[in-house]
């Protein structure tokens, strides 16, 4: 049951923008907490708190959070995306979630356009959820149900299974999070999930993330001899999202 990426912002901090400019303005203001979300309010904030992203005054930015629920990626991806540490995570599990109805599965692309392979693909992915089922029916013979069969029959699934998760960042690390993976030298999965995250922070918090992306989109590529030597292309499908 082959598994298609989803991406959903389910929730973020309301006027995202505005807290930001409320807590950056604190820092040098003498005045009280109403009176500067007064001001914050009354007038656009988006010039401030892009000066804010361009001096690197990011701090202020941790104070917007936002929360995505995640379809149609590989555990692979999961593992790759759980590095990123200061997040919160939720994981739909396989000790607790049954797959014998049929596990979702992610097929990469390099398969995808190989018939022969995304065929071989297929019958593998097929005899797994076979053999699954098996054990679990073996171990239900010998009393072992529920759970306690779910968490060993899981050992046989494969990398490709799909997941589901839910991830909240706050602003600062989505800013990180967008310049690690969206580069194109990320894991192509866990980069087309970026780019699907990208596109709603930008919807949510414009200003926060007007230039968010690859490091190459403010300078020169960190990657040196391993960069992918495509930089203004980089640049201008970013540009454009």
């Amino acid at each position: 049951m082959e598994s298609k990426l989803k991406v959903v912002l389910l929730a973020h901090t309301p006027h995202p923008q505005e807290t930001v400019a409320a807590a950056a303005k604190l820092c040098y203001s003498a005045s009280d907490v109403d009176a500067i979300t007064e001001t914050v309010h009354a007038r656009d904030q988006q010039p401030f708190i892009e000066k804010l992203v361009d001096r690197g005054h990011l701090s202020p930015i941790e104070h917007a959070s936002f929360t995505f629920a995640v379809e149609g990626i590989s555990r692979a991806c999961s593992h790759q995306l759980v590095r990123h540490r200061l997040a919160s995570y939720s994981q739909q599990s396989q000790r607790y979630v049954s797959m014998e109805d049929g596990f979702g599965y992610i097929v990469p692309p390099s398969i995808e356009a190989d018939p022969v392979l995304r065929e071989r693909f297929g019958f593998f992915m097929e005899g797994i959820q076979e053999f699954y089922n098996e054990l679990i029916l073996a171990m239900k013979a010998r009393g072992i149900e529920g759970e306690s069969a779910y968490e060993d029959a899981r050992f046989v699934l494969p990398n490709a299974s799909e997941t589901r998760i839910i991830v909240t960042m706050n602003g600062r690390e989505l800013l990180h999070f967008f310049m690690q993976r969206c580069c194109r030298r990320a894991q192509w999965e866990i980069r087309a999930m970026a780019i699907e995250m990208l596109k709603l922070a930008k919807w949510a918090a414009p200003a926060i993330f007007a230039d968010a992306g690859p490091a190459c989109l403010g300078g020169s590529c960190p990657e040196g001899a391993y960069s992918c030597g495509a930089a203004q292309e980089v640049r201008d499908q970013f540009r454009n999202l």
